[in-house]
């Protein structure tokens, strides 16, 4: 009895994070993620600053990263916790590979 009760429930869940998903939205995130993706490749050519354009390209794809990761992968309709427990680790691996390269920066400018 509890095993079709739990089945039930999962399917209820599942049901739940797809009918949020409606043709509409799929479309409107996929012209998102179009522009943006055209937006990129057009400023690729333009004569903006190395750096800056660097800057730029790293903001967009984690934009891109959002619609895809919320909605593809179904992650904005879980519940707080489990979106803590996939940000928290991502957040910290930014920030681990951010000290290493800051710090193996100022190792190499360091005379001997």
């Amino acid at each position: 009895m509890s095993d079709i009760h739990h089945e039930h429930v999962s399917h209820a869940s599942e049901e739940k994070a797809h009918s949020a998903l409606n043709k509409k939205l799929i479309w409107r995130v996929f012209w998102i993620l179009l522009f943006i993706t055209l937006f990129e490749v057009g400023i690729s050519f333009t004569g903006i600053p190395h750096t800056i354009l660097i800057w730029t390209f790293v903001a967009l794809t984690l934009v891109k990263a959002y619609y895809i990761v919320g909605f593809f992968m179904h992650l904005k309709f879980e519940a707080i916790a489990a979106k803590y427990s996939l940000l928290l680790p991502f957040v910290l691996i930014v920030y681990l590979i951010f000290i290493a390269l800051y710090e193996g920066t100022a190792l190499m400018n360091t005379p001997y």
